[in-house]
Parts: C-alpha cells; structure tokens; sequence
C-alpha cells in the first residue's frame, strides 16, 4: 500500500502570522494534533503540534535564571530560540522548523518508519515538492481497522465536506490556503484568498451549504493565492 492510500488529503495548513490562541481553538475545534504552516506561496515552512503548545504551559529555565558559570555554558543561539518558542505569539514563533515528509508514491512502510524513528506522530505528503497531504498515526490505525469502524461522519463534518467540494470545483477556490472549521454550524473562514472578490465568493459558497448556521470570515488576501497549484490537513 502506497502513502497516497492512506494520506489525508486537504491536511490543515495555517499562515505564519495565526495567533497561537487561535490555533489552540482551531487545534481543539479540528481534533488535530498538529498543523502545518505554509507561506503566501504555499510552501510549507514549519508545523506546530500540541506539544509545541503545551510546551509553554511548563517552559524549560530560563537563562536569566542561571548563575553566573551557568549562563557561560548555554549555547546563546539554542537558547534564544528556546525562548522565542516559549514566549512567542504567532506560529512561527513556535513552530518546529524541521519537516518530515515522504513522497506521495512511497510505500506505507517509509511513513511508518519514519514515524517511529524521528518519534512523532505525521509526516507531510508532498508531490513535486509541495504538500498535497499528511499521513499520520491515525491514518495508518484506519488502515488497520477499517475507516467504517471509526464512526459516521457528523453533521459538521459532512458540512465542511460538502464546502471543500464545492471550493474544488470552482477556480478562484483555493482550498490550499483556505482553512475551513466547523464547529456547532458556525464555519469558520481562515488563511488565504487571492482577492476580495474571492473572498466574498467563499462568504457565499458557505452560505449555500445546508446545515450552515453562521460564517465567520477572516480570510485574508494572499499575494500568491491565485498561483498556488497543489490543494490542502
């Protein structure tokens, strides 16, 4: 069984500039582990996970805490990104700048792998060099189990479906660097749109989609959305 079997396509990518608030409500509100986080170009650049997150909660000591011999022993340059990760507000402030991926043709086993030496819990998808997809631990659990024990689609899952199809079908749509959320009804509108026409156009597409209580629409204009070629976790 090859990656592109198993991956989940459209994986959940945020901006670098996404408060990290909001990627704690969007981390909880997906049920996701972690994000992606891709530029303007949609070129991925880094990922943050719950652990990232959660890491601030109990930050490791701070230099200024040391003593004088101490201070002398700590790298400067580990520690002053150990203090951007603990105590910055945007993603790519705490996000991991190592990226893990494999190609979408690679066997199952790679992604496995890879997941078990490097001890993390997704590996990026990527055709041509761009992300297309993510395989993680969940996903290669579906394998094994069969995607119908896992449960029915809920009703505000079936609604973000039903938008990311309708986003696929339309050509000012870019659902790379549109994130879609759904939570109780409400869609929730984040990331990039390559104009205020297409963003108005995704206000609408949302609307039409029955079951939508409420849209709340933060798209922002992304200078490159109207070249990106590979669709989004």
């Amino acid at each position: 069984m090859k990656v592109k079997d198993l991956m989940t396509s459209d994986p959940v990518v945020v901006p670098p500039d996404m408060p990290v608030e909001a990627l704690v409500r969007l981390l909880a509100e997906r049920h996701v582990s972690g994000v992606f986080v891709v530029d303007a170009d949609g070129t991925p650049v880094g990922v943050v996970t719950e652990a990232d997150l959660v890491r601030r909660l109990a930050p490791e000591g701070e230099e200024a805490d040391l003593g004088w011999l101490e201070r002398h022993l700590v790298d400067p340059d580990r520690a002053a990104a150990r203090y951007a990760r603990a105590h910055g507000r945007l993603a790519r402030d705490v996000m991991s700048r190592t990226l893990v991926f494999v190609d979408e043709d690679a066997p199952a086993e790679e992604a496995t792998q890879l997941m078990r030496e490097r001890r993390i819990r997704r590996v990026a998808v990527m055709r041509w060099g761009r992300l297309i997809g993510v395989v993680s631990r969940a996903d290669l659990l579906k394998a094994v189990v069969g995607a119908d024990a896992l449960g029915a689609e809920t009703a505000d899952e079936r609604i973000r479906r039903a938008i990311l199809e309708e986003m696929r079908r339309q050509p000012w749509a870019d659902t790379r660097l549109t994130i879609v959320s759904v939570a109780a009804g409400v869609v929730r509108l984040e990331g990039y749109c390559r104009s205020e026409e297409a963003r108005r156009a995704m206000q609408v597409l949302a609307e039409r989609v029955a079951g939508v209580q409420r849209i709340e629409n933060r798209l922002q204009l992304g200078p490159a959305g109207a070249d990106a070629t590979v669709q989004s976790l």
